[in-house]
């Protein structure tokens, strides 16, 4: 099924901060990592950059947490379990990675800014890298995962993370059960920490989207995002992503005709697969060409800020 993508005035949002660096942030051959960086300093928002390996993750947290830390001081929010939002800020080369995830790293700047206006206190947003695997890659070379393990050795194991990914297309939220579905194929779904977890994230979500009355809202299968590599790591993650209502109406009747669909979803598909025209447009959009700012839906973007600062608030 082909989504609509309506012809709307895609330029004058990036006027407005913190968007008014999103065209640098997407130009073909940006130092992405640079420009988010020099952009976060200039808006006075509270960073750490870590290394892990070759890759380099972006921490912002609230004002007055010092991020000076001596051999020996605690991490900010050991022991506890603050809400972590996150966002992976690489891409596929060769594509502008609009959607995927540029509009997601400037929501969650928006967001930030937010959360620093009202004073909130205990959340942290962390900008990822390398969410994107080569060929031949598995799961344990995604950014995430190594950031998980350090994040699990830090004291933040109990974290409640939520990864916004692709969130730039559409006004329908989608709260991936991709990982409940993997557990539940191997008998897992209904026991276990991580299970348990998993469903209190999600569940917590829906509610917080019901009760802001920001849905429509479906709980479905999505690809694999950073959530793979959190998990690998020892942290479970709900992964947040968006579709277009009738991409997502779609996608739900099929998969009500055809559960198993999910498996495609989850593991991919090539584009001479019988199936690979079922999966949502959004999604067949993604680490291409066609993933540019012509695609994005920015009159849909203040309701994905909202859920990311309330979830904060929380």
């Amino acid at each position: 099924m082909r989504g609509i993508v309506r012809p709307i005035d895609n330029t004058s949002w990036t006027s407005q901060s913190p968007y008014d660096r999103f065209h640098d942030f997407i130009a073909l051959g940006a130092d992405r990592f640079a420009v988010l960086v020099d952009h976060l300093e200039n808006l006075d928002l509270n960073i750490l950059v870590i290394h892990i390996e070759e890759n380099r993750h972006i921490l912002v947290f609230p004002d007055g947490i010092d991020l000076k830390l001596s051999p020996g001081s605690p991490f900010p929010f050991r022991g506890e379990s603050p809400v972590v939002l996150t966002a992976h800020y690489d891409r596929v080369e060769g594509s502008q990675g609009a959607n995927d995830n540029s509009a997601a790293v400037f929501m969650l700047i928006k967001a930030a800014l937010r959360l620093k206006e009202l004073g909130a206190e205990r959340w942290m947003i962390i900008f990822t890298d390398k969410e994107e695997l080569k060929s031949g890659e598995g799961i344990q070379k995604q950014g995430a995962c190594g950031l998980a393990k350090r994040l699990f050795r830090l004291g933040l194991g109990q974290a409640r993370v939520f990864n916004f990914d692709a969130c730039g297309t559409g006004g329908t939220f989608i709260f991936s059960s991709t990982v409940g579905y993997l557990l539940e194929k191997v008998g897992m779904s209904g026991t276990g920490r991580t299970a348990q977890r998993l469903r209190m994230l999600q569940e917590g979500a829906i509610e917080m989207a019901d009760n802001l009355g920001i849905g429509p809202v479906l709980a479905v299968p999505a690809p694999f995002s950073d959530d793979a590599g959190f998990l690998q790591g020892g942290i479970p993650s709900q992964t947040i992503t968006m579709l277009p209502r009738a991409e997502a109406a779609y996608l739900l009747c099929l998969l009500r005709r055809r559960p198993t669909f999910a498996d495609t979803i989850i593991g991919g598909t090539t584009e001479i697969s019988r199936d690979y025209r079922n999966i949502p447009e959004t999604w067949r959009c993604i680490n291409g060409p066609e993933d540019s700012h012509f695609r994005l839906t920015p009159e849909h973007f203040p309701k994905i800020v909202r859920l990311a600062v309330e979830l904060c608030r929380k």
